[in-house]
């Protein structure tokens, strides 16, 4: 029963990442597996589009008389071509890994993440690939911006508009093979270690949603509690004077604190094992870079502002005698004695 719910969870997000990239009419195309020419015809258009975007030096075939071993063979050229990671649709026999229980819906979700990633590298800025504004070119300019500045780290030449993503992702894994012995033994090491399914992919989603709320919520409490103090330096006097001043310098900070992270699942992937490694604030790695002038700065007598409750006592009324003044009581006067009954 666990077993086809989570097929019909794979299902369902397969045919989203589909119609999310344009792809309609092939629901139960998977379901046939290789001996279906609409699953085949489903293949074939995104290796093509992968081909025509760069990822792919090479079109799969299409229909024809023994379509279904050329298109074995081709799948198999384009899964070695592409990388995929999963080793058991990359193994000697393409035909009988695709007749494993969501082989083919695996397949299909490989393909469509691939394409994904090659939309967004394109490194063409022209208007018919974003749009002039939103939500979508902001995104597509910080997936070029992040490119480049990977470039920069790397010490590569910026590439030109229209380079394929296949060529720049080839020379950044050349330069990065040439880097990586370089490095001490056992540096980046992933902290996540773990292989994601689709399951553990939408806890995944699930656990950064609920995480980025309360993270949100404590910016939001941090950003108005800084909001407030700053907010008491323009009640002296001398601020009056400078409050022009102070508002030009602090103005332009505070914008830039937003409540919104910037934190996604895919800082998680790409974090390292020596993120989880707990440094103390006080340690001498940690305080080379937050030791400052004022620390040596000592503080003189300030006055006692009171505030301890434990020191104070509570006022007793004065008790006075009683006088014979005929029975008239003086304004303001406190009078101790019992109430007559009515």
């Amino acid at each position: 029963m666990e077993g086809a719910e989570a097929k019909a969870r794979e299902g369902a997000a397969v045919a989203r990442d589909l119609l999310a990239l344009g792809y309609e009419g092939f629901s139960g195309a998977a379901a046939l597996g290789p001996s279906c020419p609409d699953f085949r015809a489903l293949c074939a258009r995104l290796a093509a589009e992968l081909a025509t975007l760069g990822a792919l030096e090479r079109e799969s075939a299409g229909d024809g008389p023994g379509a279904e071993e050329e298109f074995l063979r081709q799948l198999a050229r384009l899964l070695r071509e592409l990388h995929c990671p999963d080793r058991a649709l990359c193994g000697g026999d393409c035909a009988a890994a695709l007749r494993q229980p969501g082989a083919c819906l695996r397949l299909l979700r490989f393909l469509c993440t691939e394409l994904q990633a090659a939309r967004l590298l394109r490194l063409d800025p022209s208007p018919a690939a974003l749009p002039p504004g939103g939500k979508e070119a902001e995104e597509g300019a910080g997936m070029v911006q992040e490119m480049i500045l990977t470039l920069q780290a790397l010490g590569l030449p910026r590439p030109t508009p229209g380079t394929p993503a296949s060529r720049l992702l080839r020379e950044l894994h050349a330069k990065i093979s040439e880097l990586l012995p370089s490095l001490p033994p056992g540096s980046l090491q992933p902290l996540l270690r773990y292989s994601l399914d689709a399951p553990r992919w939408e806890a995944l989603e699930s656990l950064c949603q609920s995480l980025g709320g309360q993270y949100r919520c404590r910016r939001c409490l941090l950003l108005k509690r800084l909001d407030l103090t700053t907010s008491a330096f323009h009640w002296s006097d001398r601020a009056e004077v400078q409050g022009e001043a102070m508002k030009a310098v602090l103005i332009p900070i505070r914008e830039a604190l937003t409540p919104e992270l910037d934190v996604s699942i895919a800082h998680v992937l790409a974090a390292r094992a020596d993120l989880s490694r707990l440094v103390p604030a006080t340690s001498k790695a940690a305080r080379r870079g937050t030791c400052c002038a004022v620390n040596k700065v000592l503080m003189g007598n300030v006055p006692d502002r009171g505030g301890r409750p434990n020191e104070l006592e509570a006022p007793m009324p004065s008790w006075q005698s009683r006088r014979e003044d005929g029975g008239r009581r003086k304004a303001g006067r406190q009078c101790w004695g019992r109430r007559k009954k009515k």
